[in-house]
This record gives C-alpha cells, sequence and structure tokens, in this order.
C-alpha cells in the first residue's frame, strides 16, 4: 500500500512539473537594429555594410554581405533603422535573410524593408537612402556578427 501511495504522489509531482513547464510561454524578445551598407550594380548587385545589434542590454556588431539578381543599376548608400523581432538570444539575428524589392534613389529618398531569416526572426527597417538607383530584384542578405 505504501508503495502506491509514493508512486502516486510521484506521478501527481511529475504531473504538476510537466504542467507548470509545458504552460510557460516561448519568451522571445526584441531587439533595435541600424544597418548602413553600399548597393551597387548592373543588372547584378552586391551589397557590403556593417550594423549593430541593441538586445538585453548589449551591443552586437554585425557585418552585411549579400547580392541581389534582376534589374539593378546604379548605387546607393542606405542608413536603415528598426527592430529584430522574435529573438532568443543574440546570435538568433545571424543567417541569410531574403526578400524582393523595388526603389528608386535620386539623391535622396526613403526606404523600409521587411526581411526574414530561417531562424524566424524579422527585421524591420526603415530609413535613408543616398545615390543615382534603381532596382526591382531579389536580393539576400547576410549577417553575422563580428567576434570579438
Amino acid at each position: 500500500m505504501r508503495f502506491q501511495v509514493a508512486r502516486s504522489l510521484t506521478h501527481l509531482a511529475i504531473a504538476t512539473l510537466l504542467s507548470a513547464a509545458l504552460s510557460l510561454p516561448a519568451h522571445a524578445d526584441t531587439g533595435k537594429v541600424r544597418f548602413k551598407f553600399f548597393k551597387a550594380g548592373w543588372f547584378i548587385g552586391a551589397q557590403a555594410g556593417t550594423g549593430i545589434l541593441s538586445y538585453r542590454g548589449q551591443i552586437y556588431p554585425f557585418r552585411i554581405g549579400g547580392v541581389s539578381a534582376g534589374l539593378t543599376f546604379g548605387g546607393s548608400s542606405t542608413d536603415l533603422v528598426g527592430v529584430a523581432q522574435n529573438m532568443r538570444e543574440a546570435s538568433d539575428i545571424e543567417g541569410v535573410y531574403t526578400a524582393i524589392g523595388a526603389g528608386v534613389a535620386v539623391g535622396a529618398g526613403r526606404r523600409a524593408i521587411q526581411m526574414r531569416n530561417a531562424k524566424g526572426v524579422i527585421l524591420s527597417l526603415e530609413g535613408e537612402q543616398l545615390g543615382l538607383q534603381f532596382d526591382l530584384d531579389l536580393s539576400g542578405m547576410s549577417v553575422s556578427i563580428q567576434r570579438q
């Protein structure tokens, strides 16, 4: 009889712990980001630059690189700010982001873009674009945190 009571109490304790663990929400945070990059091309374009991620009180510098294919003519410098959503740790920002975009820059102009990587991080960015450029393309952008 004691064995059955002990076993029942053990099962109840395990069930209570599992229930509590499963009821905890998955916690994803949002970080602030700033991108600065240069893009140039003639049909096929390339972009390179740097950025920073502000996440949970820490600053993480990162590098940006990528290519685009489609209609790309000219060159521009872009400064974007925004948020990185669905992050569980700073390294989640790393990866390849894809976007289909269109834009025209003659002198100065505004740019807004939303991209997603394989980890589910969504970048929502907007800012200024300077230069002379026309693009209607599929872009891929790689983001990697700079290790110190």
